[in-house]
């Protein structure tokens, strides 16, 4: 079978499943060995190639692994999504003048959501919503003060009402999907140790 897109893997599951073994092997190690004519259909090819051990099977992870991957693989598309929403956020609060990048390095950190939140709260008053600043900040609440002095205009806060959602709606995905690798991951074996990790403390090499 070639790997071509997704459609491969239903009809590789089912045939492993029988108890068949099946080589999965790469479209791009298949077509640029000579022999083949324009008008062999590619299961021929493919076939003839298998016939005369040309093909390489490719490595396809236990039924665990592919699990854990595939879980793992959501929660990368997940964070980025995440990011681009806390990007857009810092992009409607500087078309509204709010320059809370000048002083504050992360937007989506304990300081940088409070103020947020308080502006859609309805807090306009810089100086209230500076005594939001963690601790931790190295900007003095005067610095925060006068980056929020910003221009509110309705469409661009119902905007990012909108976009606080969103990432509100991602972190709470982030949280039921690293739920779900966490049990995926129990279920894994331990790895036995191999090599030098065999030996024992003070054991000399052999």
């Amino acid at each position: 079978m070639q790997s071509t897109g997704v459609y491969w893997i239903p009809v590789h599951n089912v045939l492993e499943e029988e108890g068949l073994e099946v080589y999965l092997v790469n479209a791009r190690g298949t077509k640029n060995l000579p022999g083949r004519k324009s008008d062999v259909q590619e299961c021929q090819w493919l076939r003839k190639l298998h016939t005369y051990g040309l093909l390489r099977k490719s490595f396809r992870p236990p039924e665990q692994i592919r699990m854990v991957r595939t879980i793992w693989r959501l929660r990368d598309r997940v964070v980025k999504e995440a990011g681009r929403a806390v990007q857009h956020m810092q992009k409607t609060l500087t078309q509204m003048n709010v320059q809370l990048s000048n002083v504050i390095s992360d937007l989506s950190g304990v300081t940088g959501m409070k103020i947020v939140r308080a502006i859609l709260a309805g807090e306009r008053n810089p100086y209230e919503l500076a005594q939001l600043r963690d601790a931790r900040i190295r900007a003095s609440e005067e610095e925060i003060a006068h980056s929020l002095e910003g221009h509110w205009q309705a469409d661009l806060l119902f905007e990012l009402d909108q976009v606080v959602s969103t990432y509100d709606f991602h972190r709470e995905q982030l949280r039921t999907i690293d739920r779900k690798l966490e049990e995926y991951l129990a279920t894994l074996p331990d790895r036995e140790p191999v090599g030098e990790e065999k030996r024992t403390i003070g054991q000399p090499l052999i």
